[in-house]
């Protein structure tokens, strides 16, 4: 991240980010965020996402890192980098979780 003047200033949030997310928030439906969604990633971006979705999923249940792993074939690297983020990230993860709905 770049300094100005002392402070840390976050270099994604700016205009371009800010028309991303309002882009998303005028979709109507899933099938219009997943049309969406593969014009802007690749597969490979698309399946590296819904993998941490899927582990913070994992997480959000205590599931333990070997079982995580051994049933996505993550590292437990990564695993830890989507903990970190769903514990201490922004919050964006524990929202989408919370509202996410639970299955049986």
């Amino acid at each position: 991240m770049k300094k100005t003047r002392g402070k840390v200033k976050k270099t994604w949030d700016n205009a371009r980010t800010e028309a991303l997310v309002k882009a998303f928030s005028v979709l109507r439906n899933g099938s219009e965020i997943k049309a969406f969604l593969r014009d802007l990633l690749t597969e490979a971006e698309l399946v590296e996402f819904g993998h941490r979705f899927y582990v913070a999923q994992m997480l959000d249940k205590k599931v333990h890192y070997n079982a995580i792993s051994e049933t996505t074939g993550l590292s437990s690297t990564t695993i830890a980098r989507v903990k970190k983020w769903v514990k201490g990230g922004m919050g964006g993860y524990r929202i989408a979780l919370s509202r996410f709905p639970k299955k049986k």
